[in-house]
């Protein structure tokens, strides 16, 4: 990582950097990520962002997190949640493993409280972002002339191009999988997939309904491109989606749908804008690896 383009980690409406440690191993132990990020700089003056309770033996702060990430606060042999009540004077307290609930931080001054709460969501979302992608937002476009029409493209492309190196049936998108992708996410709990129900009928509810006029989207896939910028190493090729009447509702649609799922922390912001396409071939579908 490039000291000067540090990764940046967006919490409650601020932004932070996070420096990089050197990993420690413990040998005959099982394989492990619990370990503390270090340092993590951020401003000395109270954060608005986060809920502080003031009680009779001082502040208490609660926070939600799958049971999956406890292990990534309790660290190996506690010591990640040592170091964080030793370095912010509070005390933590996490569910059992199994358990759902929440990290309850307590401690006798406010801002103690709050520097625990900001490391830990930043340990939440750093080991968040480890985990494998569970579920994805998208619109289907299987519409059965689409299929067709795919098929017949995948046909045209075998007969032209069978002879190309690395291009043979395997690397087509399977066409009753054809769409259009608006994020990635990871769930990791029955609640998060509860939450994001609720998120999208509150989408609709919200603006969906006046963006399509309470009608489906009439949308075209017309012309293909590829992802990166050398064509002598595409691994993917995507069709390009459009609304049929050439207004922008349907990306004015998706982006707000990505920017509400971004700020609820259930999709990573890494882009401000939905990439309109929709993959036909990708060399990752490879049915034999060796084939090239």
């Amino acid at each position: 990582m490039e000291v000067l383009r540090p990764q940046l980690i967006r919490l409650g409406g601020r932004i932070y950097r996070k420096n990089p440690i050197q990993e420690q191993t413990y040998q005959h132990e099982e394989e492990d990520e619990d370990f503390y990020q270090g340092f993590v700089e951020c401003a000395e003056e109270p954060c608005d962002a986060y809920e502080v309770v003031q009680t009779q033996q001082g502040f208490r702060c609660t926070v939600k997190a799958p049971s999956l990430l406890y292990k990534h606060i309790v660290g190996k042999r506690g010591d990640t949640r040592k170091k964080l009540e030793v370095e912010t004077k509070t005390s933590i307290s996490i569910p059992k493993p199994g358990q759902e609930g929440e990290i309850v931080i307590t401690g006798q001054h406010r801002s103690g409280v709050i520097s625990a709460r900001t490391r830990i969501d930043v340990l939440l979302l750093t080991f968040r972002r480890k985990q494998p992608f569970t579920h994805f937002l998208a619109f289907f476009l299987n519409e059965v002339e689409v299929q067709e029409r795919f098929l017949k493209f995948q046909e045209e492309v075998l007969e032209k191009c069978s002879m190309d190196h690395g291009v043979d049936s395997t690397i087509f998108q399977n066409p009753r999988k054809l769409h259009l992708t608006i994020g990635m996410l990871v769930l990791l709990s029955e609640q998060e997939i509860q939450q994001t129900c609720e998120m999208l009928q509150q989408c609709k509810e919200e603006f969906i309904d006046d963006i399509s006029g309470g009608k489906p989207l009439e949308v075209e896939m017309a012309g293909i491109e590829y992802m990166n910028d050398d064509p002598g190493m595409v691994d993917v090729l995507y069709a390009k989606v459009h609304m049929k009447d050439g207004s922008n509702r349907l990306q004015e649609l998706v982006d707000r749908v990505l920017e509400r799922f971004q700020a609820s922390g259930l999709i990573v912001k890494e882009w401000n804008s939905v990439k309109l396409h929709a993959t036909v071939m990708n060399t990752l579908f490879r049915k034999d690896p060796n084939a090239l």
